[in-house]
């Protein structure tokens, strides 16, 4: 049974006192495997409702449905790590540092995040996303509409004048392993 409450003094403590003991019992490497299976299984659950939605109703239905999904997502996990990182600056380095920690990034096992003279450039290299729809005989999903939502909403929560632009994204043609790019600038 689980008892008690919040901790850490955090009204948005994301954990009960009890889980809080129980995770703080696993070693270091098993606490990140379970962090990593359970933020897989977000995903998971992600692509189920998509699919069920586009066998229902079509891909563009899901898109528009995923897109509106994951622009309020932009915001609400902006929001939470700026508290659980203690963000007391919101540039784009800060800001990067902040999407490296989001589920969607921590889900792409290929990509690569950089920040030279204040432009942030995130590449997803080997999308798992689209890799997975194409093993299972999907098309290519053309998800720009839905990436550029969550993350325009991402910039926007940690700082209004960090623009979000895309460089590529499906539908757009994309060469080699680079899936898509998107680029974050402070105005």
């Amino acid at each position: 049974m689980v008892k008690g409450g919040a901790t850490g003094g955090d009204s948005m403590s994301y954990v009960s006192d009890e889980d809080r003991n129980m995770l703080e019992a696993l070693p270091e490497d098993k606490l990140i495997e379970i962090m990593m299976f359970n933020n897989r299984n977000i995903w998971r659950v992600d692509g189920l409702y998509f699919l069920g939605i586009e066998n229902r109703f079509g891909t563009e239905a899901a898109a528009e449905i995923d897109a509106e999904v994951w622009n309020i997502m932009g915001t609400l996990e902006a929001k939470a790590l700026k508290g659980i990182l203690n963000m007391k600056d919101f540039s784009v380095t800060t800001l990067m540092n902040a999407l490296h920690h989001t589920s969607w990034a921590l889900d792409q096992h290929e990509k690569i995040i950089t920040v030279e003279n204040g432009i942030g450039i995130l590449k997803i290299l080997n999308c798992r996303t689209q890799l997975t729809r194409l093993k299972k005989g999907f098309p290519e999903f053309p998800c720009k509409q839905v990436r550029f939502s969550y993350l325009s909403n991402f910039a926007r929560e940690i700082n209004p004048h960090i623009m979000c632009n895309c460089i590529k994204c499906p539908p757009d043609e994309h060469t080699g392993d680079v899936w898509c790019e998107w680029q974050f600038v402070q105005e």
